[in-house]
């Protein structure tokens, strides 16, 4: 097993921090994994990526990732502003922050997976200045789509990186997430 996983969102959003997360979730797992940001000089709500490897073996790679098995996109508006499909190899999966029913352009043959991330942040009123939150929500997306880590080892990373009652509630997104994700195409 060897899995590349990029994560498309905005500064501030949380990439970085679910790209993270996941590797620890596959660690608890008995699994090799990394984790690492890409982005230069880019300010909140500007396009960033964050990319994680989760292997049975040690992982000797150390690169950026050019295609990716998996894509997380974690706003919508990123479809208009960067070439998911062109990240992400042919045949892979793009786990996808829009409401199911949407209509996203893909120029590959990727499946699509969809989920009101958005919906969750607001329902939950989780929200970090002023922004919804939606990584965790997207988290347990990925998990639904993919399997690539189980959805406990994802809700127990979150609980640890958050103790308390943010752990609480970001674990209950990534668990809503993971009951609305569905198959788009």
């Amino acid at each position: 097993m060897y899995v590349e996983i990029v994560f498309h969102g905005r500064g501030g959003q949380g990439g970085v921090t679910a790209a993270n997360i996941l590797a620890g979730a596959a660690v608890r797992e008995g699994k090799w994994s990394q984790s690492f940001p890409h982005f230069g000089a880019e300010r909140r709500g500007a396009p960033v990526k964050a990319y994680a490897r989760i292997s049975d073996k040690p992982i000797l790679r150390h690169s950026q990732v050019k295609k990716a098995d998996i894509a997380v996109v974690l706003d919508k508006e990123l479809f208009k502003l960067v070439n998911i499909t062109g990240t992400v190899k042919e045949n892979g999966v793009i786990v996808a922050n829009i409401p199911p029913g949407s209509t996203v352009n893909l120029d590959g043959s990727q499946s699509l997976y969809c989920v009101d991330a958005l919906e969750i942040a607001r329902r939950l009123k989780l929200f970090v200045a002023g922004w919804p939150v939606v990584n965790t929500s997207m988290l347990g997306a990925l998990v639904k789509a993919t399997g690539v880590v189980s959805l406990d080892s994802v809700l127990a990373e979150i609980k640890s990186y958050w103790p308390g009652k943010a752990g609480e509630v970001n674990a209950e997104a990534a668990r809503a997430a993971y009951g609305e994700t569905l198959r788009c195409i």
